[in-house]
């Protein structure tokens, strides 16, 4: 069943407003029409006269309303572009492979859409997606296998509104004002964005490693090196690689079930925990097509669907999975020629791609890539997992996600659920997500969890058989596989209810439905519910039975609490959102204390630092004393003291929820991160009893704007991760954490119960009046109250609205 709007006249603050699909003009009769040819698509932005009404409510957050597809995505990336223009232009000289071209060859690109480090790398990559067509095949796939028509018709329309604001409007914000480097843009331009954002786990991870590989010039000799990679170090550069916890994404969710709220109904905290610059934040809007679509929530930039939203059914997060979304193969030469590989034998040759690209201020650059069956030869994964091509040996990579364009009718089908089944239904249908969980309730009262990532079928057993000596070592630290790619018996196979070939299909992804909670906080499926812990995936998915981070652990005692408490409320989720327990501060600011003192005896320099630790809260409240004292003293103590060595008690997976514990103060390093801290701030003039406050903060407008959080190490659910400034006094920005967060249950009318807030605000210009307003909010503990039914919005009393059109 599809939301209907009733169309209805009212009277609003003196002018008449007629609402939704009543005020539309008609399309041009080629509106909705689809384009078959990808050609095409690159050289017409858009064809027929495409529109959209907007109604902006309070932060400037747009509700957005058209006829269909082509139109609704007209409206998105008309709105986008406003709040947005300069961060998505730059996003889109990325995929065009044109950032040597305007910002030259070594400067740093934000990490938005690769992990590339140099704009030159970013280039070579994007640019060989481009001369390849890789995105072109992808867009003439038939569905389910490629995009559906709605998300193709969807991507035409953001072109086309994003191309309209620009030729209807003149750009304010300094970061591109004047710019020669924004542009129009296509179809396809938005279909590589989605692209890129699909691959970030896997290729997009090895890109400076794709883009430097080149064969040994010692081959032509004769000679044969020795590969350098030692399997037990490249384990734990694996093992760091690729933990969440090091990530620059991630988040919290809790679905409850209606046994444990107030009213029966279910209820769902989504806190992603996102980069607050560049190119990977959210936007909030609304999108309705009457009878067909009503969904609200955030977007990341650039992409045409509500990503973590809800409706008046259902609400739903995802977290960053700890599935390894890429594989390797190891390569076995032929001796005579380092660009040839033995398959069952057999010679086989790589294939080159020689990709130009131009640079500013001087010739263009111009490097060969070498693809093989399984992916591109790859040299490293990042600077501390080398991967060198010998005389001998090379490395593939393997990415399912560069054959996945699916991700956008995942959104889509989450935009359209009455139900968590319904949510199932389409990761079971779409299997488009790439490197991230699932979580999920609705109004009936269901939980829902599932890790269904877009995985290479990687099995143990697969593993077992057909690791390398380097596999064998990094498959059981991290799941990142390496297969001999010399045997044909080690190809990843496919499952029958798979929409491509090579990934597990939707019967192999760890679900919990209907528990009391489901809970993810970047850590594996195992503890999604700590009574009813999911076991029996492969390895590539996640651990079972490991140590889980601070985090989780927090996580897990504040949500079972709530559930085992009952009759929990929107407040109960707002509270546990902004409560900023410290996990950390918990277990060991106590130990912390005492050991403090007796240290103190012979360093009286320390006194006042443990009255400080004795006292502070065990909160990371914008008002606590004694919360920076201790966040720094930890950060160095957990980076110098190995986790081993940190807990008197160890791990058990018997109570992995409250082990390990008991702060071991006589490990080496205790003593000297502690005085550490105390003179760190003592050297930066900040008192060792600050409120965290006045010393954690971001500037907008000119203005200190406090922020409260505290980072991964500390197990804050609330996840801050600053930027640590000592001359500019203590954390002066923000890198990533708490983005867009939404607490949404139901009370059985016809509009969800949604409190939502947008850390960063929705628009990056300074110029905006929606620069700061939620980041002030967010300072302050507030929330916005979603508007959704159409009386809601039309009682804004900062309603504003505009009809946008193709001219």
């Amino acid at each position: 069943m599809h939301f209907r709007t009733r169309l209805k006249r009212l009277t609003f603050t003196g002018m008449a407003l007629v609402t939704a699909a009543a005020v539309l003009p008609p399309a041009a009769a080629g509106a909705a029409s689809g384009t078959t040819d990808a050609g095409s698509r690159d050289r017409h932005p858009s064809s027929g006269r495409l529109s959209a009404l907007i109604r902006y409510t309070e932060h400037g957050i747009p509700h957005i309303v058209a006829k269909d597809y082509a139109n609704l995505g007209f409206g998105t990336g008309w709105a986008q572009a406003a709040d947005q223009v300069c961060t998505l232009a730059d996003g889109f000289v990325t995929v065009r492979g044109e950032r040597s071209r305007h910002f030259g060859p070594d400067a740093a690109p934000d990490s938005s859409l690769s992990s590339a480090t140099r704009n030159l790398s970013s280039d070579l990559y994007f640019a060989g997606v481009r001369d390849a067509g890789t995105v072109e095949k992808l867009l003439a796939t038939p569905a389910p296998a490629g995009p559906s028509r709605q998300v193709e018709e969807s991507m035409r329309g953001w072109a086309a509104g994003y191309n309209a604001w620009l030729k209807q409007n003149r750009i304010t914000d300094p970061a591109c004002k004047d710019a020669d480097w924004v542009r129009p843009v296509t179809p396809l331009d938005v279909a590589r964005r989605g692209f890129a954002v699909s691959v970030l786990g896997g290729q997009g991870r090895g890109v400076d490693g794709i883009t430097a590989a080149a064969p040994p010039a010692a081959a032509h000799t004769g000679a044969a090196p020795v590969s350098s990679v030692d399997p037990e170090r490249a384990a734990g550069a694996a093992r760091e690689t690729f933990a969440p916890q090091n990530a620059d994404m991630g988040s919290n969710a809790v679905a409850f079930s209606g046994r444990t709220t107030a009213n029966g109904r279910g209820l769902l905290l989504g806190n992603p925990h996102y980069p607050w610059q560049g190119g990977r934040r959210f936007w909030q809007s609304q999108q309705t097509i009457p009878g067909e679509l009503n969904v609200s929530g955030g977007s990341l930039l650039g992409t045409t669907a509500v990503g973590i939203g809800f409706n008046d059914k259902v609400a739903w997060s995802h977290t960053v999975a700890t599935g390894v979304p890429l594989s390797l193969h190891q390569l076995t030469l032929d001796p005579a020629d380092p660009t040839a590989y033995l398959v069952d034998g057999e010679k086989e040759r790589m294939t080159k791609r020689t990709v130009s690209v131009p640079v500013k201020g001087g010739a263009p650059v111009t490097r060969t890539q070498w693809w093989t069956r399984y992916g591109p030869v790859v040299t490293a994964l990042g600077a501390s997992l080398p991967l060198p091509w010998s005389a001998r040996t090379a490395y593939a990579l393997n990415d399912p996600n560069a054959a996945n364009l699916r991700g956008s009718d995942t959104a889509l089908g989450f935009a359209k659920a009455r139900s968590t089944r319904d949510i199932q239904e389409t990761l079971r249908r779409v299997q488009g997500l790439p490197w991230v969980n699932t979580v999920a309730a609705d109004s009936a009262g269901h939980s829902f969890f599932s890790q269904s990532q877009v995985l290479p079928r990687i099995t143990d057993d697969l593993a077992q058989r057909c690791s390398t000596p380097l596999g064998k070592a990094t498959y059981p630290a991290s799941g990142l596989a390496v297969l001999d790619g010399s045997r044909t018996d080690c190809a990843l196979g496919s499952d029958k209810d798979a929409v491509q070939p090579g990934i597990f299909g939707p019967s192999k992804m760890p679900v919990l439905k209907d528990a009391p909670y489901v809970e993810n906080s970047n850590d594996s499926a195992w503890l999604t519910n700590a009574d009813r812990p999911l076991t029996g995936y492969e390895r590539v998915f996640g651990t079972v039975t490991t140590p889980r981070s601070l985090r989780t652990r927090g996580a897990v005692e504040d949500v079972s609490a709530m559930a085992e408490k009952g009759r929990l409320t929107i407040g109960d989720l707002q509270r546990q959102q902004f409560a900023n327990r410290a996990p950390a501060g918990d277990l060991a600011a106590a130990d912390a204390a005492k050991a403090c003192t007796a240290l103190a005896a012979d360093r009286p320099g320390l006194k006042d630092a443990c009255d400080v630790l004795r006292r502070w809260d065990r909160t990371v409240n914008s008002d606590s004393r004694g919360a920076l004292l201790f966040d720094r003293f930890w950060r160095r103590l957990v980076a110098s003291v190995p986790a081993a060595q940190l807990w008197k008690v160890p791990f058990s997976p018997a109570d992995p929820v409250r082990t390990p514990n008991t702060l071991d103060t006589a490990a080496p390093g205790f003593a000297a991160a502690l005085a550490y801290a105390v003179e760190e701030l003592e050297a930066a003039g900040i008192a060792l009893d600050a409120p965290l406050g006045e010393h954690q903060f971001v500037v907008r407008g000119g203005k200190r704007v406090p922020v409260h959080g505290g980072t991964e190490s500390l197990g804050v659910w609330n996840k801050i991760e600053s930027v640590w400034n000592a001359a500019g006094g203590g954390y002066t920005d923000v890198a990533a954490g708490s983005s867009h967060i939404q607490a949404v249950g139901w009370d059985g009318g016809r509009c969800p119960v949604a409190r939502t807030l947008l850390t960063y605000t929705q628009s990056s210009n300074p110029a905006s009046p929606y620069s700061s307003d939620q980041t002030e909010l967010y300072s302050g503990k507030r929330w916005v109250t979603s508007r959704f039914c159409e009386e809601d919005i039309l009682r804004s009393p900062e309603l504003r609205v505009e009809r946008v059109r193709e001219r």
